[in-house]
């Protein structure tokens, strides 16, 4: 099923299947898995980065609540913690909407369409006219997920140890840095 030179098999492992799974399962459902884990992956480590940095949103998370978007702490977990349980309730809901196509079309499985993995801009939309360039940004973009996939399951072990996510060694000068926004 995947050969040398197909989209996201790449040097030095190649095509990695050492219990011989891909003969007996629908790799598609796999390939979007990853591209779809990939890219939350991504806006995960950015979230980190940027709120590590002293980014946040003017006003209110949850008026409700009387809780700011300044108020949220800067851990990964602390700012798990921090949302009330409604807001987690709606965010549960929204995600399990847009996992299952509620909100763009009747869902048909994978596989059912003969989009490529993670093509999700619809047929009048062509991500690149040159296939060798095409080829190129896939592979980039599958390789940053497993990097960030693993990035973000750093930070999130860090926090369990008890050091700082992005600064697991005390940083420069034993500690974190300042903020800078």
């Amino acid at each position: 099923m995947f050969s040398e030179g197909d989209i996201g098999v790449l040097p030095p492992l190649g095509v990695y299947d050492p219990l011989g799974l891909i003969e007996t399962r629908n790799m598609y459902r796999f390939e979007c898995m990853e591209i779809k884990h990939g890219r939350a992956a991504m806006l995960g480590f950015l979230h980190v980065i940027l709120i590590k940095a002293g980014a946040r949103f003017p006003g209110y998370l949850s008026p409700s609540s009387g809780l700011k978007f300044s108020d949220v702490p800067s851990s990964c977990l602390g700012s798990l913690e921090a949302l009330p349980t409604t807001s987690w309730l709606q965010i549960m809901l929204t995600t399990c909407m847009m996992e299952t196509g509620f909100f763009i079309f009747e869902y048909q499985g994978y596989g059912a369409t003969d989009a490529a993995p993670g093509d999700i801009g619809g047929e009048s939309w062509v991500r690149y006219d040159d296939p060798a360039t095409k080829a190129f940004k896939l592979n980039v973009e599958r390789q940053n997920g497993r990097a960030a996939m693993l990035g973000i399951t750093g930070c999130l072990i860090h926090e369990l140890l008890g050091v700082d996510a992005l600064y697991p060694t005390g940083g420069l000068g034993g500690a974190a840095p300042p903020e800078i926004f």
